[in-house]
């Protein structure tokens, strides 16, 4: 499902003009990003957590030439599924 896709079904499922979906979305996301990008994670029930893990620097070497690089440590985030969310994907699984 594209974005535009995801909108328009958001849109008729809430009885919301497409912009009011699109808004919304866009305020979520910026909540969660600020979120993560302080520290916090973010739970959402029946969804997941959302929270940033910090990657420690490292030392990459390149195969081609044998050059190291040190490649500096970075917040990522990652997205853990609810237990009711993996059920529900394993039930998908099996009736498929």
């Amino acid at each position: 499902m594209k974005d535009v896709e995801l909108v328009t079904a958001l849109s008729r499922e809430m009885d919301m003009s497409p912009q009011e979906v699109v808004d919304t979305l866009s305020t979520l996301f910026l909540l969660i990003g600020d979120t993560l990008s302080n520290g916090g994670s973010v739970n959402i029930s029946g969804l997941g957590q959302f929270e940033a893990k910090k990657k420690a620097e490292r030392i990459s070497v390149n195969p081609t030439n044998g050059k190291r690089y040190l490649i500096p440590p970075k917040l990522t985030p990652v997205y853990k599924p609810s237990a009711l969310w993996k059920a529900y994907l394993k039930k998908l699984d099996e009736n498929e």
